[in-house]
């Protein structure tokens, strides 16, 4: 029978895409995207999405409170944080309850007192990061569990996941941290769609900073799941190594870009075809690689041309362009005082 009512839905983070398909098929549906632990009585936030409302692509907001609920998106310091930024997710009011039966330990750690509001009020600490949308609105990010420090930079993965998601061809997606050989930590993409990972890469490098954009990209016909449906991160494969022939640096550029990309990775030998990130580099790794390449070619070489052509021979051609875009730019003047100081250096 096909469904007429509404369509209810909860427990994992919900994205545009894959629900597009089933609105499409049952275009008379009123689908609800419900939020809540079971600590505040299981639903205590909701988004109604009535037939016929566009749903853009990427992350489906958890909506807003619900009758006799109070949210609270607050700092590490319990202070309330702009629209737009990040912070944890309190419960209070009505359904919250009063705590864990014979727990007071844990109970006093999770059913905090309020400050807003009328002295003995308490809230509950989801543990879930969420950020308020400029139309009033709450966006999921995460669990706090899921905030990591990889080489100083304290990580939201579940704002690099948000990221993925807002992108069309990405269903679905998770991010991780793994370690390489020389056990130096690196994030590692996890998306279900045909999204390409150097398309990925780019366009991340455009929106985030370099060290919230993952090292490495697996793409996966699903993502695996646990018994009770949730993302089992213990499952999700490490990326693979792809090995090629060697092929000798052909240009100077090329020359340039291979002793860099050895000299960061501790390789005894990187060729014309060899991939940054395949070789075991990371977001930090590649901040020094293009610092030492626009030191020896004095030029702003941007980061995200890395993340864009991570191969040798390709981020060479970007380096070419480059110089000979400055080299245009140069007066006859100018370019004359260059092959004379040139040639008295050839002497």
């Amino acid at each position: 029978m096909s469904p007429t009512a509404d369509l209810v839905l909860g427990g994992e983070a919900l994205a545009g895409e894959p629900l597009a398909a089933w609105r499409a098929a049952h275009p008379e549906v009123t689908v609800i995207n419900e939020y809540g632990p079971t600590e505040a009585t299981v639903g205590c936030v909701a988004a109604r999405i009535e037939p016929g409302e566009s749903l853009p692509p990427g992350p489906v907001a958890i909506g807003r409170p619900i009758w006799n609920v109070e949210v609270y998106l607050l700092d590490p310091a319990l202070r309330p944080v702009p629209v737009g930024v990040a912070g944890e997710l309190f419960v209070a009011g009505d359904q919250v309850a009063r705590g864990y039966l014979r727990r007071p330990a844990l109970t006093a750690e999770r059913f905090l007192p309020c400050p807003f509001g009328a002295p003995g009020r308490r809230m509950y600490a989801t543990g879930d990061r969420a950020r308020w949308r400029a139309d009033g609105t709450i966006e999921y990010l995460g669990r706090t569990d899921h905030q990591v420090k990889v080489r100083g930079h304290r990580i939201e993965l579940g704002e690099i996941e948000s990221a993925l998601l807002a992108r069309p061809d990405v269903h679905r997606a998770a991010v991780l941290v793994r370690e390489d050989d020389q056990g130096e930590p690196y994030l590692v993409g996890y998306v279900v769609g045909p999204a390409e990972r150097d398309v990925l890469a780019a366009e991340l490098a455009r929106t985030l900073p370099a060290h919230l954009v993952p090292a490495a990209f697996v793409r996966l016909d699903d993502l695996p799941l646990t018994a009770n449906g949730k993302l089992d991160r213990d499952r999700l494969p490490a990326p693979e190594q792809v090995s090629q022939a060697y092929v000798a640096p052909r240009t100077d550029a090329e020359a340039l870009v291979a002793e860099v990309f050895a000299e960061i990775l501790q390789v005894e030998k990187v060729g014309a075809r060899d991939d940054f990130f395949a070789l075991g580099g990371n977001s930090l790794r590649g901040m020094r690689a293009m610092a030492r390449i626009r030191s020896e070619v004095d030029l702003d070489v941007p980061m995200r041309a890395l993340f864009s052509h991570p191969v040798v021979a390709d981020l060479a051609v970007q380096i070419e362009q480059l110089i000979a875009a400055e080299v245009d730019d140069l007066s006859d003047a100018e370019v004359a005082a260059l092959l004379s100081a040139e040639e008295g250096t050839t002497r």
